[in-house]
């Protein structure tokens, strides 16, 4: 089972979750208070149900939020961002070589995200 790990930076807290082998999934941003950060981890929680937006396809259906957008980012990696409900960006990931290494990641969030402990 996944875990979301809680670590405080200079300018405040932030989450990854990681998946059971210790590998990073999805990072947040940098929340101002541990409240707020614990807040965002139970919208990933909540809103990791959300269907794939594939920005990545020439002519991609749009998808309701919740939702993960995958798309590329200038160095040509694909990368996925969960948005919640209200369009909010709640989580990140790092950069995939390959486009089904990054699906990967996403059903790993699905998969490990709901019952995730926090540490």
């Amino acid at each position: 089972m996944g875990k979301f790990v809680v670590k405080e930076t200079a300018t405040g807290f932030k989450f990854d979750l990681k998946a059971t082998n210790g590998q990073v999934i999805a990072t947040s941003e940098v929340y101002t208070t541990k409240a707020a950060c614990l807040g965002g981890i139970e919208s990933v929680k909540k809103n990791c149900v959300g269907g794939v937006e594939d920005q990545t396809a020439e002519s991609f259906e749009k998808v309701k939020h919740p939702k993960f957008e995958m798309y590329t980012d200038k160095a040509g990696e694909f990368r996925f961002r969960l948005k919640a409900t209200n369009g909010e960006v709640i989580a990140v990931s790092e950069g995939y070589k390959a486009k089904d290494s990054c699906l990967n990641g996403i059903e790993s969030v699905k998969k490990n995200a709901p019952d995730a402990a926090v540490e």
